[in-house]
């Protein structure tokens, strides 16, 4: 909608303006400051260059415009913000998506190592990407989402090692010293149990089986990892196993040296990243022919430029904020354009259950569980709370809190709008259809205004995809049930002369919530039923 209104005045104008939303919905839907910048060319007051460019739209058939303190304030016509509506509730939930913008981009996220199941630190970083990919492809982005398996060096012969020792402790009973280092929990302990069922207790008599385990190991938990994903309502396109891409390394090892981004010293291979602007050099192939892990994401942003997207996009956590640096420089040395990739960080999350800390699961040793999580909220808190805030920004809250169902609990508020639009229109005993052909005439200004405020959620999807502020989704959807919550609560709508006309703005407002809830990968409610 906002475009159409930009193209509209500029059209009259023959000048390009910027638009602005004032706070008071009264006043103006949009207002443009475009006679600030003329009044140096013109030299005239801005006021007065407003006042006459207001002239120019006395006979615009789809705003009511006035000049005030030399802004353009422009009101939507009730003409118009009825065919806009008519038009969404034709659409349906595509009512708000933008056209095809020929941009493909590669988002990259979770990412954890398959050593352990998934815990709240990696938490913020799924439901995060998952939700840019959904806004992203909503707004005409071609997204591809991977997820990059580190199933190669030390982490994963350690995984096989904890195996292998709890085999030989908790089933063949037998002494046993465990490393200062090993993953512990109860996870571990299950998957030695599983690995005698299917291997046989054998498997826990040689250390040369520890390879094997880890391999075994490494699949067993990955699977753990999709199906905690799934139950959060996030599924991810590509799985790329670091281990795969390995026969590239000599391959890619060259390119960087073609292109004069490495040398050898002390036996080790190193990348020149100080050239490009990391504090010091860093090491890619040890003394011993080892490539370290830096090499392996080498490798991985190799192939992932190969394939030739027009953005790239990685989510890290916040501890990889020195990474950064080394790795665009690695794509500068492999010839590519390093400013293609960026870089979100994921901040940490902070868990409290009635005030309290969040008690650390058995099962996974030092970390809190996302399935206990999801046990305790479910997915569609889960997954606003952690869109709720900026990504860069830590994120404290307490999981009781989002049990409670009332005006305090954001997703069960919205929720509840939802609900509420879904059971007026089944008093009324009216469906969409029933009244999508209905004239907006005889509303008043507020009706209206909340019909536009509903019509905007586009404008606020290209926004929060644009600056990667997903949290202006849930903000909007909050305060869109607000308002939808205080004008049903002061005006009559079954019974009254209005019925046919605020059941279709009633509409057009549970359209936009499930529409934003979906983009969410929250499904909307229809009905509340309190505990």
């Amino acid at each position: 909608m906002k475009n159409f209104v930009k193209n509209e005045i500029e059209k009259t104008l023959n000048l390009n303006v910027v638009l602005e939303k004032p706070k008071d919905k009264n006043l103006a839907h949009y207002a443009a400051p475009v006679a600030f910048a003329l009044a140096k060319e013109l030299k005239k007051s801005p006021i007065l260059i407003a006042k006459e460019l207001a002239l120019k739209f006395e006979e615009s058939k789809f705003f009511k415009v006035s000049a005030v303190n030399g802004y353009l304030n422009f009101k939507l016509k009730r003409e118009l913000l009825n065919e806009i509506a008519t038009k969404a509730l034709e659409d349906g939930i595509k009512f708000a998506k933008s056209k095809s913008k020929n941009n493909k981009i590669l988002l990259e996220y979770v990412s954890a190592n398959p050593t352990g199941p998934l815990h709240i630190g990696h938490v913020r970083g799924a439901v995060y990407g998952d939700t840019l990919a959904r806004i992203g492809r909503y707004v005409g982005y071609d997204i591809t989402t991977e997820y990059y398996i580190n199933d190669a060096g030390n982490q994963m012969d350690l995984l096989g090692l904890s195996i292998f020792l709890f085999g030989k402790s908790d089933i063949l009973k037998e002494d046993v010293e465990f490393p200062e280092v090993f993953y512990r929990g109860e996870y571990t302990q299950n998957l030695a149990k599983k690995a005698a069922e299917v291997f046989g207790y054998e498997i826990f008599t040689d250390d040369k089986n520890i390879e094997k385990l880890s391999l075994w190991g490494k699949d067993e938990i990955l699977q753990i990892i999709k199906k905690d994903l799934a139950n959060a309502n996030i599924e991810i396109e590509n799985w790329i196993s670091e281990k795969s891409l390995y026969n590239k390394l000599d391959d890619t090892i060259s390119k960087l040296e073609k292109c004069d981004g490495i040398y050898n010293k002390d036996g080790k291979i190193w990348l020149k990243s100080t050239q490009i602007g990391d504090e010091k050099d860093r090491v890619i192939i040890r003394e011993d022919l080892r490539p370290t892990y830096l090499a392996g994401d080498i490798v991985y942003h190799n192939y992932k430029f190969e394939r030739d997207f027009d953005r790239y996009i990685n989510i890290w956590g916040a501890d990889h904020h020195g990474y950064i640096q080394r790795i665009k420089a690695s794509i500068h040395f492999l010839g590519y354009d390093e400013n293609k990739l960026e870089v979100i960080l994921s901040q940490m999350v902070g868990l409290l259950k009635g005030g309290e800390v969040f008690k650390m699961s058995k099962r996974a040793g030092n970390f809190i569980l996302m399935s206990d999580v999801l046990d305790e909220i479910g997915s569609d808190a889960l997954r606003f709370i952690f869109i709720s805030k900026k990504c860069d920004t830590a994120l404290e809250f307490d999981v009781d809190e989002l049990k409670k169902q009332d005006s305090s609990n954001p997703i069960f508020y919205i929720n509840y709008a939802h609900a509420r639009i879904n059971q007026i229109f089944a008093k009324s005993k009216k469906r969409i259809d029933d009244v999508i052909g209905v004239d907006f005439k005889n509303l008043d200004e507020n009706a209206l205004n909340l019909v536009f405020e509903a019509l905007t959620l586009n404008e606020i999807l290209e926004d929060a995809f644009n600056t990667r502020q997903l949290q202006k989704l849930p903000e909007f959807l909050r305060n869109l049930a607000s308002n939808f919550h205080k004008f049903y609560n002061e005006n009559k709508v079954l019974g009254s002369e209005l019925e046919n006309e605020l059941l279709k703005v009633f509409g057009i407002v549970g359209l936009c919530i499930r529409t934003g809830l979906d983009l969410m990968g929250i499904c909307a409610k229809n009905i509340m039923i309190k505990d």
